[in-house]
């Protein structure tokens, strides 16, 4: 029996994410197993958020058919019409598998599929995720989220890796990476791979930036949430919630970034060993650093010292052995 995916594109459909479960499920090479399917709120003609239309051939009764239902993203991210959101509601409620692509966790979020789940999206329309829905925990970092049947990818690319492990999980690693070698993509990257993020502090004059930046100065610290909350002079459960809405992640997440990123600084520009970058970041134990750049970069602080180290030229050219004094 084939598994039927369908996927729903909303007003706005970014074309790329919709290309995507379209190459992976349907395209002449997918694995025989699916049946792929388009459907948009009513069947007709659905503008892209390029500026061109394509035509969905059903409208949402497709989805009481379907085993997995696909949101692409979508812009703006207003919430869907109330039919829409009602036919997430019940595919999932039947025992659907539900999945966004980038920013289709809004439409998500709004039909209530994401409350009390830890979900992603793209990184820049993270905050905005989390001030809409504060009963979602959003988390920026990860190429994607698996929580039980609802799943949640970062943006364009990303959405392959989830589709890849939509595959991996029905049809097992080696059809999965007979699928990749196809597309010409890799054959697995974990879920919790970083986004490329950039590490800015909030500016909007809230408080969280003057927050923040003591907290950078602070980072050797063993800092709480009610530390920086009674920086904020908020209660913790307050400032846990408008830290996550400026910046899309929690408080303590954002910290351990942080901490991370000072770490890979002091590895680029340092000859400091790695109990004493643990100690000076906050990270605490070179095991702990090495735990966190392992899941982070996939890498070691000695691989990342060799790749990245950027010590001014004259240290460069003291004639020290490369490693000489270095524990990593």
């Amino acid at each position: 029996m084939q598994h039927v995916v369908v996927a729903l594109a909303l007003p706005g459909v970014v074309a790329l994410d919709l290309a995507i479960p379209a190459q992976v499920f349907g395209a002449p090479g997918s694995p025989g197993l699916y049946r792929f399917g388009l459907c948009a709120a009513e069947a007709g003609p659905v503008v892209t958020s390029t500026g061109f239309d394509l035509v969905a051939p059903r409208g949402l009764e497709a989805l009481t058919g379907a085993d997995t239902v696909i949101v692409p993203g979508y812009v703006p991210h207003d919430p869907p019409a109330p039919e829409v959101t009602e036919a997430l509601r019940a595919a999932a409620a039947r025992g659907a598998r539900v999945v966004s692509v980038c920013t289709g966790a809004f439409a998500l979020a709004a039909a209530g599929l994401l409350d009390g789940r830890r979900a992603t999206t793209h990184w820049m329309d993270a905050a905005d995720l989390a001030g809409r829905h504060p009963l979602v925990d959003v988390d920026p970092a990860p190429l994607y989220v698996a929580s039980g049947t609802v799943l949640t990818s970062a943006g364009f690319t990303a959405g392959i890796d989830l589709c890849l492990h939509l595959v991996r999980e029905d049809l097992g690693a080696d059809t999965a990476a007979e699928l990749a070698r196809r597309l010409v993509v890799p054959a697995h990257r974990e879920a919790d791979q970083a986004q490329y993020i950039p590490q800015s502090l909030p500016t909007d004059g809230s408080g969280m930036a003057d927050v923040c930046a003591w907290a950078l100065e602070h980072l050797g610290d063993a800092l709480t949430v009610a530390d920086l909350a009674r920086r904020a002079s908020l209660s913790p459960r307050s400032f846990a919630r408008r830290f996550a809405a400026e910046t899309g992640t929690t408080p303590l997440r954002w910290l351990n970034a942080q901490r991370l990123q000072a770490a890979r600084r002091l590895l680029e520009t340092t000859r400091l060993g790695v109990e004493e970058i643990a100690r000076r970041t906050g990270l605490g134990t070179a095991t702990n650093l090495r735990f966190h750049l392992a899941r982070e970069a996939r890498t070691t602080p000695t691989a990342y010292r060799r790749a990245f180290q950027r010590l001014p030229a004259a240290e460069r050219h003291q004639g020290r052995p490369r490693g000489s004094g270095v524990s990593a």
